[in-house]
């Protein structure tokens, strides 16, 4: 089935011309908003016009001309927003680059990229200055200027560029430990933008809530250009902490959500323990709504679970769409088991990103959903299995590498197709599935291939295991391939786990007969060959990616 438009697109332009159409249509209306101490920080579509026109004449003063490439480092603030606009208003090239990065990593973007300008928070430029001192590089330090620019006069009229010129060049930090440089054209990301536009209903009056970082594609195709494009508003997020973002979501009145896995896996699990908490009436309670939410289908969810949704700050919540990574199939059948809007999608920097989304209503949480209108997804060299390499067609597909002919010439065919590495299949409704990446998967001696990501996601239901890493390595006494695991465990649960059990010192052997236990229990609906042979236990974090991926590059070598 295709992907059921809702209405008319936007149109492909170059990207001024969206939010010149913005602050021209909706220039009362709320554009951004952001707490600060006890009251709401408002800036209407008229004001952040005005904001970033007059940057827009700075930097043109500071030389910067059409084509030139400017980074922008910062976290998601008001003034990164003037800034990403100002750059496309002047026609330069904007580099989003993530503040998580050490100096090193972005010296080497600036000087890969032949970045000229940069835009940077002042503490950050404070924490990398010692990496750029040897670059021929115009700094801009972003706080405060707004002020710094109050007498300047607006540049009124935008400088369109060409729809095949690049707009944004994002560099990647991917698990397998390369980091390219992603050109994506004006109609790339135009595209992307209108197709979404065509398949959800948001505008004027709808809020957006801004968790995720505005310097990855996720987050300025669909976090920031797609509200902005409509004339809803944007609430930023000033915390990750549980009880800041519930607070925000109530008061911000936000209905629309992009959100990572992790963040949708934290609220499940925090419902799961108040329940767990709770008196034995309210357990009860809890038990008979969702018995009656398993009979009465989608709509009696909704309604009985309305207010712990409520109480959470989800109750008005329209778009819950999680990307990023792939969301676990327990968190996707908990939160529709409680009513909420999730919506699973799939995308790729290289994509602009958005590939796949679940249709509201119609949602296989299971999979990452039917593509967007205009883009073609096909599997390459399916098996018996129809498992093959997933592989995307359409106007959203990236220019190329920037500097990298060759890593271009490997992911694009002559004819046009983008092989993404991502392993999956395509169900008789057109759904998308993905089972794993292409690089990691684990060939047995019988020729059969392991998707560890299908394996780490049936151990993730464990309480007792936080983060998993499968792979393939050798049995010691054999030297056969085999299937083991490096486990992270959650240590406060093993701690509350052995306090019930009056165990005040528990042994390392102690630890991994638990997770062994919990390894067989949630090992027994997958095949037999699939199943962890040898597991070692770590006790810190997995080193990750600034989207949260675990660099499982670090370890191809670890269980050999």
């Amino acid at each position: 089935m295709k992907f059921p438009i809702v209405r008319d697109g936007l149109g492909v332009h170059p990207l001024p011309f969206y939010f010149k159409n913005a602050v021209e249509k909706f220039s009362p209306y709320v554009a951004l908003k952001r707490k600060e101490a006890d009251t709401w920080r408002e800036v209407t579509y008229e004001e952040l016009g005005l904001h970033t026109k007059r940057l827009a004449r700075y930097l043109k003063e500071q030389g910067v001309e059409a084509g030139d490439k400017v980074a922008l480092v910062s976290p998601n603030t008001f003034e990164w927003v003037y800034a990403f606009f100002a750059i496309q208003w002047v026609g330069g090239v904007a580099i989003p680059v993530d503040t998580r990065l050490k100096g090193t990593e972005i010296r080497h973007i600036i000087k890969h990229s032949e970045t000229r300008y940069l835009i940077i928070a002042s503490n950050k430029y404070e924490e990398i200055q010692e990496h750029l001192e040897d670059i021929d590089l115009k700094i801009i330090e972003l706080d405060n200027i707004t002020q710094k620019i109050a007498l300047l006069e607006p540049v009124e009229t935008p400088y369109y560029r060409d729809l095949e010129d690049t707009a944004c060049l994002f560099y990647t930090s991917g698990t397998t430990g390369s980091s390219k440089g992603v050109m994506l054209t004006h109609k790339n990301i135009a595209s992307n933008l209108d197709a979404f536009y065509k398949c959800f209903d948001y505008g004027p009056g709808d809020v957006f809530y801004l968790l995720i970082p505005l310097s990855h594609s996720f987050g300025i195709t669909v976090s920031l250009l797609a509200p902005i494009s409509s004339g809803s508003t944007i609430a930023f997020a000033t915390s990750f902490k549980s009880k800041r973002i519930i607070e925000e979501l109530r008061e911000s009145r936000a209905n629309i959500m992009l959100i990572v896995p992790i963040f949708l896996e934290k609220i499940l699990l925090a419902i799961h323990r108040n329940v767990k908490k709770s008196a034995l009436p309210k357990k009860l309670i809890f038990n008979s709504m969702r018995g009656l939410g398993k009979i009465g289908g989608r709509k009696v969810r909704e309604k009985v679970f309305k207010g712990i949704r409520d109480k959470i700050g989800f109750g008005r919540m329209k778009y819950l769409i999680s990307g990023g990574a792939k969301l676990p199939l327990w968190v996707a059948h908990g939160l529709e088991e409680l009513g909420f809007p999730i919506m699973q999608g799939y995308g790729l920097t290289e994509t602009s990103p958005v590939v796949s989304v679940n249709p509201k209503g119609l949602e296989k949480n299971a999979s990452v959903g039917i593509p967007l209108p205009g883009i073609e997804v096909k599997i390459m060299d399916p098996g018996e299995d129809g498992v093959g390499e997933i592989a995307v067609k359409g106007p959203n597909v990236m220019k190329g590498y920037y500097k990298n002919e060759e890593a271009t010439k490997e992911v694009i065919t002559e004819d046009g197709w983008f092989l993404t590495g991502d392993m999956g299949y395509i169900d008789e409704d057109g759904y998308i599935y993905i089972t794993g990446r292409k690089k990691s998967v684990i060939v047995t001696k019988g020729g059969k291939n392991i998707y560890p990501e299908e394996v780490e996601a049936a151990l993730l239901r464990s309480h007792f295991i936080e983060e998993v890493l499968v792979l393939g390595g050798r049995n010691p006494t054999t030297g056969d391939e085999e299937v083991q695991a490096i486990i992270y465990p959650n240590f406060t649960a093993l701690d509350d786990y052995f306090t019930e059990r009056g165990i005040s010192n528990p042994k390392t052997s102690d630890i991994y007969r638990v997770i062994g236990e919990e390894i067989e229990r949630y090992s027994r609906d997958i095949a037999d060959y699939k199943r962890v042979k040898r597991f070692f236990i770590r006790d810190e974090e997995f080193p990750k990616t600034t989207s949260g991926k675990i660099k499982r590059y670090l370890f191809v070598e670890g269980t050999r």
